[in-house]
């Protein structure tokens, strides 16, 4: 019986190509977060629920923080790309920009609630990592840049403390939200997923700070 079972997963290692088992990687660890958190999530798990040995891992990401930054890289890259499409769908006006923004942004949370919850665990993944780096400003730099339009701020001019903190609130307000949605929060008063886009969401968009509207 042992024989049979040593057979099997000698088997299961030889059918994962290299970049077969970086992608197959990335996809235990998103399963991996959802099941047990960010915090739940081990190196050790990954390799078992494939198969490989716990060293195999290494051969494509160094440790758990480089996989789990790969992940991340790859959910900001995701998150700036539908960022981006709403606000140029939007139009000129800051305030439909950023609106279309926090509807994108939560979307995004709802459906890839995983990368939503690693990508802002700096704990959790290497900061300094130039593909992360770059993907995590390219997202921060289109909410910035309508905060810039309502402000009439150049984009060579440092944002004013007010207006730094007109983003800080418009990100908060949208952040927070996605936040309550995947933890349940919302549930309470019955809205599942769609209830939240189409009935809750609007109607928490409409305090964007007020500051916006006169500013545009």
């Amino acid at each position: 019986m042992n024989t049979v079972k040593i057979k099997a997963r000698k088997a299961r290692r030889k059918s994962y190509h290299h970049g077969d088992l970086r992608q197959q990687l990335l996809a235990v660890a998103e399963k991996i977060i959802l099941e047990a958190g960010v915090d739940g999530f081990t190196l050790r798990e990954a390799a078992r629920r494939l198969g490989v040995s716990p060293a195999a891992p290494a051969h494509h990401f160094k440790d758990a923080r480089g996989l789990l930054t790969e992940v991340a890289t790859l959910g900001f890259r995701e998150f700036g790309n539908a960022l981006e499409k709403a606000d140029q769908e939007a139009g000129a006006d800051p305030l439909r920009r950023l609106h279309a923004q926090g509807v994108a942004y939560v979307r995004f949370a709802l459906n890839q609630p995983a990368r939503f919850q690693l990508m802002f665990r700096h704990d959790k993944h290497d900061t300094g990592n130039p593909e992360f780096s770059s993907a995590a400003k390219r997202a921060y730099g289109i909410l910035e840049n309508a905060i810039r339009a309502a402000t009439h701020t150049p984009a060579q001019q440092e944002l004013t403390p007010e207006s730094f903190g007109l983003l800080i609130a418009v990100w908060s307000l949208v952040h927070g939200f996605s936040h309550l949605a995947l933890g349940g929060e919302l549930s309470i008063h019955g809205a599942q997923n769609d209830v939240i886009m189409t009935a809750l969401l609007p109607t928490v968009l409409q305090y964007l700070p007020a500051a916006l509207r006169g500013s545009a």
